[in-house]
């Protein structure tokens, strides 16, 4: 893979505002005294106060705004589906076209970055009280910057060599670069986390903490769920196998000539797009039902379609063909058309359909549903001195969705700890 083509894969597909054009755009804000579009953050990131400040020139407070309500206000500019939240509820939609959240969002981080503005800062004073945090993913962060701001000591365990989790390690960097995860991660480290990396925690290594969080995410493949014949040959991947693999392998990773992938969420897009990006000449999205009821953003489609990658519906896969051991087609049979069948040429496909969670007893005897999903009351509880959040919990939602679950659970945590009287 030559140089040119790892740049395509790492270089940022959306340009951000300019400094001009950022005033611009906040001064369309029509200043609303009833905020619809900070009540249409599940964060509470309060688009309403840090637009406002834009506009005022106070870029400084306004990346204060965003960093004391999400902790991850880089990456959720980029990944955020701001036309379904906030941008939807903006009352300017009734004029013309709703104020550019997400981009003013990425304006006001890119600037605390560029003049190393420090936005926040935890008590010196540390309460007597030891927490953890299972797996550095966006829940888990949320959940430590909040408890650490709170003046409690926070240890995360993260099995991986870096935190992010699927920031890191399951989204393309045209869509989201890591130096912006970086960015984000570095604000919570600066809060006082302590990190322990390369280490998968166990129910021992829990023992003396008073509260833990558990934000594992879904790192298991669901491929057996497709009774899927062929699974086993070189080339088939799942999704987080696929784009992990595209984002650490030391050397060149070559996706191969022809890639299908299976499924319509963003996820199916982001490894269409990575596969494209690294050098496959034929890239095709394979998707059962159509196009109106994928779930994935519609820009996002738009973007791999400009790309030159294919998006079929309609079919789904029942067989991947080849030689002993290596990958030469799939077989694809018609979802609401029964008798519908097609052949494709692949030298590599990927499972985009949904991650499963892995065993949670290793860290607790926790309550379970029967997709092996850790089941919470109010508040992120999951047993005695156990929380959790994120997609352990929701199946897989979005990142934003994730920093909600994460600050929850740790307003509930604070609550435990002071109603144990341990602080």
């Amino acid at each position: 893979m030559s140089k040119v083509v790892k740049a395509k894969y790492t270089a940022e597909a959306v340009k951000g505002f300019t400094h001009r054009t950022a005033l611009e755009e906040a001064a369309r804000c029509l200043l609303c005294h009833d905020a619809p579009c900070s009540k249409g953050c599940p964060a509470g990131t309060d688009p309403a106060k840090f637009i406002r400040s834009i506009r005022f020139r106070n870029v400084k407070g306004a990346a204060e705004t965003i960093r004391e309500n999400n902790i991850l206000g880089g990456t959720c500019a980029r990944v955020c589906p701001y036309d379904n939240l906030c941008e939807e509820a903006c009352s300017r939609c009734g004029i013309d076209r709703p104020i550019e959240i997400g981009k003013l969002q990425r304006y006001a981080i890119e600037q605390e970055k560029l003049f190393k503005m420090k936005t926040l800062k935890a008590p010196a004073k540390k309460k007597a009280a030891k927490v953890a945090c299972v797996g550095a993913g966006p829940a888990s962060l949320a959940c430590a910057a909040e408890l650490a701001k709170a003046g409690y000591k926070v240890t995360i365990f993260e099995r991986e060599a870096k935190a992010g989790g699927v920031l890191t390690y399951g989204i393309t960097p045209s869509r989201l670069p890591q130096a912006v995860v970086d960015h984000d991660i570095a604000q919570v480290k600066g809060l006082g986390v302590k990190f322990v990396f390369n280490t998968e925690a166990k129910a021992e290594d829990l023992e003396d903490f008073d509260a833990v969080f558990v934000g594992a995410g879904l790192w298991s493949p669901a491929l057996d769920q497709h009774n899927f014949k062929g699974a086993d040959l070189k080339g088939v991947y799942s999704a987080i196998d696929f784009l992990k693999e595209a984002r650490t392998k030391k050397k060149d990773f070559y996706p191969g000539k022809r890639v299908i992938v299976v499924g319509g969420g963003n996820v199916a897009v982001d490894c269409a797009v990575t596969a494209k990006l690294l050098g496959a000449e034929d890239v095709r999205i394979l998707y059962r039902r159509t196009i109106e009821e994928a779930p994935a953003n519609m820009n996002e489609f738009k973007y791999a379609l400009s790309l030159g990658i294919g998006i079929t519906t309609g079919l789904y896969p029942v067989a991947a063909k080849g030689t002993k051991t290596l990958l030469k087609s799939v077989e694809a049979a018609g979802f609401y058309d029964k008798k519908a069948k097609a052949e494709f040429g692949a030298d590599t496909l990927v499972f985009a359909t949904g991650q499963a969670p892995e065993d949670m007893s290793k860290i607790a005897d926790l309550d379970l549903d029967h997709k092996g999903r850790i089941k919470v009351k109010k508040g992120g509880k999951a047993g005695d001195k156990f929380f959790a959040g994120g997609d352990i919990v929701n199946g897989g939602k979005t990142v934003v969705e994730a920093v909600a679950e994460g600050k929850e659970a740790a307003a509930s945590m604070i609550a435990y700890l002071e109603k144990k009287g341990v602080k």
